[in-house]
């Protein structure tokens, strides 16, 4: 015990962090917006430059030493974040450009394998990566989009879950963790219910990648997507995980370069698993450096992560509780780092822009879940969310901030 303590030294940790060194409006940054994207490590950002400098070369395609390279970097990439989400197989993980992206794959994929009046199960509190996409199904295939209904505290029902399954039903899209409320949903038994009807399940992992040990065996999801920049890697990658017997059925989201066996004007024969999803030149450099941010996640140990989180969790709320007027949306007892919230009488956008004046960055708006703020009766919402390297000290700042510009804005 005495060790792990040792090694979760939240100074060090900081130190890690360049940006978070610097003053905004000459006040020290207080980053609270880890839910749209977290701040990068220096290995992260170290390799990132190395990699340009010494090993920039398009893969798959040279026989030259730097592209040999490469090419070895991010296949070793692949491997790596198979392993770090036990995937059975590194032919399973497709590179993409985010979670966004991930969900669209499918949804296309998806909307040519099946026939109009075919149903799609998603939540109410979804972002709009999931809803969209099957809203163009919707649109374009002319299939139906059922939602599951959440309660005041934020929690799926999920006996009215079971009942929106019918013969049409062909996939459950559903987040794992909610960005507005932080819920972290029970998708095991979401699996479990579906594949008791010989329905596959997409999970959107976007925030709980970096938050919650991810295991999709375990899981048995169909499939898995997030993105790079929510768990420490560079912006623009992502992956979905998905189970072989789908992926080998699916025809190709993408045509171009890279996803192909041969082509002729007459036939394109078309590539491998996981190839035949990554059309064009791939983004190598990212790989590489999102293999590079997972390994500094482990290496400081996911336990340690989600207990610090946790009790930053705990302590923020204990402090917002005690201000007049605040009321914070999503209270489920399993729940992760983000607390949204409005004051009586305050616009949101009015408190995020004063609070920014102080250095501290937060979120305000409807978070890109619509449907779900509205559910709450609201506009939008002012959100803070937590990554590891944030402190206890930093909340104080932040609740006594808030309290100054509210004493303004009421």
């Amino acid at each position: 015990m005495q060790k792990n303590k040792k090694m979760f030294d939240i100074q060090k940790i900081r130190q890690d962090f360049p940006i978070l060194s610097q003053k905004i409006y000459g006040k020290p940054l207080i980053y609270l917006d880890n839910a749209a994207t977290t701040q990068k490590p220096l290995c992260v950002i170290d390799k990132i430059s190395e990699l340009y400098k010494t090993q920039n070369a398009n893969i798959h395609r040279g026989v030259h030493f730097l592209s040999a390279k490469a090419t070895e970097n991010h296949e070793n990439a692949r491997q790596s974040i198979a392993k770090f989400i036990n995937a059975p197989s590194k032919d399973e993980i497709i590179f993409t450009r985010g979670t966004t992206e991930s969900i669209n794959l499918v949804a296309h994929c998806f909307a040519h394998r099946f026939e109009k009046g075919s149903e799609v199960i998603v939540s109410q509190m979804e972002h709009h990566s999931n809803i969209v996409p099957w809203q163009l199904v919707e649109q374009n295939f002319g299939w139906k989009i059922k939602v599951i209904p959440i309660d005041l505290e934020g929690n799926l029902i999920l006996e009215e879950y079971e009942k929106l399954f019918s013969e049409k039903t062909k996939i459950v899209s559903i987040t794992h963790i909610s960005n507005v409320l932080g819920t972290i949903n029970d998708v095991k038994k979401i699996i479990d219910i579906a594949h008791s009807k010989n329905v596959p399940v997409l999970i959107d992992g976007a925030q709980a990648i970096a938050h919650q040990k991810v295991d999709v065996q375990e899981l048995d999801a169909d499939f898995y997507a997030f993105s790079g920049h929510k768990v420490y890697a560079p912006t623009g990658i992502g992956v979905l995980y998905g189970k072989r017997k789908f992926l080998d059925d699916f025809q190709p989201y993408q045509g171009g370069g890279e996803m192909i066996e041969s082509v002729s004007f007459e036939h394109t024969k078309f590539n491998v698993l996981p190839y035949k999803f990554e059309a064009g030149t791939p983004d190598f450099i990212s790989s590489a450096a999102f293999e590079t941010a997972l390994n500094y996640l482990q290496n400081i140990g996911f336990e340690q992560i989600i207990k610090y989180e946790d009790d930053l969790l705990a302590y923020a709320t204990q402090e917002m509780q005690k201000i007049p007027n605040l009321k914070i949306y999503g209270t489920a007892k399993q729940k992760c780092g983000v607390i949204s919230f409005n004051v009586k009488g305050v616009h949101h956008f009015d408190l995020g822009t004063l609070l920014d004046k102080t250095g501290i960055a937060i979120r305000t708006g409807h978070h890109c879940a619509q449907p779900l703020v509205e559910f709450f009766g609201q506009s939008g919402m002012a959100r803070i969310s937590f990554a590891f390297y944030n402190t206890q000290e930093e909340i104080d700042i932040f609740i006594e901030n808030l309290k100054k510009c509210l004493k303004i804005l009421q």
